[in-house]
């Protein structure tokens, strides 16, 4: 169960780490995925992803290794 569940999260981890589009993409199917369900109350806020890799940049190394 968990173990297989873990596995295959970290083969999709694998594959997403070679190619910064798929996590876009998968952003974007998200979004479709959402939009399409009438039922659903979520709120979505766009944020560009370009944003959060300039403030991986900018973290210290101390608070990266946080616990």
């Amino acid at each position: 169960g968990e173990f297989q569940a873990s596995e295959k999260l970290l083969a999709a981890a694998n594959i997403i780490s070679q190619n910064p589009q798929t996590l876009q993409l998968r952003y974007l199917q998200t979004l479709i995925d959402i939009s399409t369900n009438k039922n659903s109350n979520t709120i979505v806020f766009p944020l560009p992803i370009d944003l959060l890799k300039s403030l991986d940049k900018t973290t210290s190394p101390d608070l990266k290794q946080a616990p």
